[in-house]
């Protein structure tokens, strides 16, 4: 039986038919840096080729392959530092690329005889990228700086990690954002209108996943510094 189907991905791998597989990995690979081009090279060939280390590449694509559920027999042995990158330049995607680019199209398929109803789905929108900002800013400006204090044992205090996670708040305001337009926007046109809600779908599926890697890899990850400078102290 075909192991992919289960959603665990070794190194000897080969990367394009990972990324055949499961599509989603473009935006992994893209946020650890890493190009297309690679031929038949293998997921640890290029993996290292490429400077990112393999162990957290492979937990990242094994959680979202096994649909942002921990897989029964999963690696752990991963590098918080490249965590912290690909969370960064996360980050980065999600507020200086595909949230705007959503609000861009939205403002091109937006009904010009419906302007109160224009003003509540912008601000409900706007109100979601603020949401969004805030809370990926605050983790760019206290998490990831806090853990990397941690890291050079510079933090030596109380080592209780004030993380805030309303993922799930997040999620669903993205969620009902969709499900008004689907029901209740009156868009002129349906090409249009439906190229941004797939857009959105894509962007709440990445959002989720990306939610996922955070809770499933990076806080533990973060716990188990958090215990062994406690141990040390």
């Amino acid at each position: 039986m075909n192991k992919f189907r289960f959603g665990k991905y070794g190194e000897t791998d080969v990367m394009s038919q990972l990324i055949g597989e499961n599509y989603p990995a473009l935006l992994v690979m893209s946020r650890f840096g890493i190009a297309l081009g690679f031929g038949e090279k293998t997921i640890g060939d290029v993996c290292r080729e490429n400077g990112v280390d393999v162990h957290t590449f492979l937990a990242i694509i094994n959680l979202i392959a096994n649909g942002n559920r921990i897989p029964l027999s999963f690696e752990t042995n991963i590098s918080i530092d490249s965590l912290i990158d690909y969370l960064h330049n996360s980050h980065d995607f999600f507020l200086n690329y595909r949230l705007p680019e959503i609000r861009k199209k939205l403002l091109k398929v937006l009904n010009k005889d419906e302007d109160n109803l224009n003003k509540a789905v912008l601000g409900y929108f706007d109100k979601f990228v603020l949401e969004v900002n805030n809370h990926m800013m605050n983790e760019n400006r206290k998490v990831f700086p806090y853990v990397k204090s941690l890291q050079k044992a510079e933090n030596k205090n109380k080592c209780s990690l004030v993380f805030s996670k309303p993922h799930e708040q997040i999620e669903m305001r993205l969620t009902e954002f969709k499900n008004i337009l689907i029901k209740y926007y009156p868009a002129q046109s349906t090409h249009e209108i439906n190229d941004v809600l797939f857009d959105i779908f894509n962007c709440e599926k990445d959002l989720a996943s990306h939610n996922a890697v955070e809770e499933y890899l990076f806080l533990p990850a973060i716990v188990d510094l958090e215990n062994k400078i406690r141990k040390s102290s």
